[in-house]
């Protein structure tokens, strides 16, 4: 049971309209009633749920004014922590909400840690620890469709399945358990093909939810793209056409960009993370070669590499020796500059690319919508339905990783002809693998290790 009482400032630091101070606590109500004054002399100890109050939050000890605020007042179990929570809402601005929680804490609350409101929710049994990481991932969203992917877990989308899973393994293992307690009854008894079937059918469901957690983990975090080619192959300028921006230094002087330049890009949902490398070439400048480098660990670090050639230069060693450096990996090769007089040999990138590449004009912006949707069909090569579950946490996909040993390990108990109460010892891991996945199974630092993402005020 939790005793103290939380509160911390729920919206972002700056000026806006209003700012939230939010308290929960089974002391909520009591510590908000010894500071605010009603216009019309309301004692907010008596109000009923979910009912909104106008008045001012004050100093008792010297009547000191510090803001104009409505209050809403929401009494247990039907609140986001199914505990007493009390919404502030003051005046935007930094200063007029910090000063009220200071006196919010002086009246007997704790500052609440990061994510201790959605954490509590968590313990308090009204959301599983899956629904309770959408929440992180709503905030942190960078698409509508990584937004809504978040939203679906939140909804339940993962934990449905994982407790479908689960009850099918919980089924085999109490009718395993019948039979070694009661051998001499008149049970069903478990046919070794009826067991193998069981198990591979929940490897079967563990398996389709695990295929999509790669698609899943772009929506989610972004497609590191690395733009990479040999100096003044117009990266930079590629980069702020993609963003419609000047975001990076633009000059005819090859090697201007010494460092990785990081941006997100929206392509039709996917957060794509567009980093800008320096030119790879051989130079003894110490500044552009530790750019050089960092381009080196970007290609090693990315998911997909646009490949920028000139089409105003011939193909010259830099561009092989670049060609040698991404070797099986991801690669969208793009010409640009075309609209400048071409003197590349394109018979040579035919022969590199299989004849696939793309030719573009950083300058007018001819051929970037080609590149757009090349990059969103290598993610999505058959689109994506409105109604496709994609595993978006790479936490989950572990302990889906381990749950599926766990039912691999059970075949091979039964195929070496072991007793059935080795084959429930794995069935029990794997169910515990799954419960990580929920919070049902999770530890104190673990549970601590996810709500320690969140920021101070969810």
């Amino acid at each position: 049971m939790i005793d103290d009482t939380i509160a911390a400032i729920s919206t972002a630091v700056g000026e806006a309209g209003i700012s939230i101070v939010r308290i929960s606590g089974k002391n909520a109500i009591q510590i908000i009633s010894n500071i605010f004054k009603s216009k019309r002399n309301i004692d907010l100890k008596n109000v009923k749920s979910h009912t909104v109050h106008y008045g001012f939050i004050y100093e008792k000890d010297n009547g000191e004014i510090y803001d104009e605020v409505l209050v809403n007042v929401m009494r247990s179990p039907n609140t986001y922590t199914k505990e007493d929570v009390v919404e502030i809402n003051c005046h935007g601005g930094y200063i007029p909400a910090k000063r009220i929680l200071e006196l919010v804490l002086k009246n007997g609350a704790r500052l609440a840690e990061p994510g201790e409101f959605t954490k509590r929710a968590f313990l308090n049994g009204r959301i599983d620890m899956s629904q309770a990481e959408a929440v992180i991932d709503i905030i942190r969203s960078k698409t509508s469709l990584s937004n809504k992917y978040a939203m679906m877990q939140l909804k339940g989308s993962i934990k449905n399945r994982i407790e479908e899973i689960k009850n099918d393994l919980v089924k085999l293992i109490a009718h395993i358990f019948a039979l070694m307690d009661f051998p001499d009854e008149d049970v069903e008894l478990f046919k070794d093909d009826e067991l193998v079937n069981g198990i591979k059918e929940s490897i079967f469901k563990i398996d389709k939810i695990i295929e999509s957690s790669e698609k899943g983990r772009i929506i989610r975090e972004g497609l590191n793209t690395a733009i990479i080619g040999k100096p003044n192959a117009g990266k930079s300028s590629l980069l702020n056409a993609l963003l419609n921006e000047n975001r990076a230094i633009v000059t005819d002087i090859p090697g201007t960009t010494r460092d990785i330049i990081e941006e997100y890009l929206n392509i039709r949902g996917i957060p794509i993370k567009l980093i800008d490398t320096a030119g790879i070439r051989e130079t003894k400048e110490v500044v552009e070669k530790i750019g050089v480098e960092r381009s080196k660990e970007a290609i090693n670090n990315a998911d997909l590499i646009i490949l920028v050639f000139d089409n105003s230069r011939p193909l010259e060693k830099e561009d092989y020796d670049i060609l040698n450096i991404i070797e099986n990996k991801n690669v969208i090769y793009v010409v640009n500059k075309i609209d400048l007089p071409s003197y590349i040999n394109i018979e040579e990138i035919r022969k590199i690319s299989n004849s696939k590449y793309i030719k573009i004009s950083s300058k007018t912006n001819e051929g970037l919508d080609i590149l757009e949707n090349t990059v969103y069909n290598m993610v999505f090569e058959n689109g994506l339905s409105n109604d496709e579950f994609l595993l978006t946490n790479m936490r989950h996909r572990d302990a889906l990783y381990k749950a599926r040993e766990n039912l691999l390990s059970c075949l091979d108990t039964i195929n070496k002809g072991l007793t059935e109460d080795f084959v429930s010892i794995d069935l029990n891991s794997a169910i515990d693998n799954l419960g990580l996945i929920t919070g049902e199974t999770a530890n104190e630092d673990l549970i601590n290790e996810v709500f320690s993402k969140f920021c101070v005020g969810k």
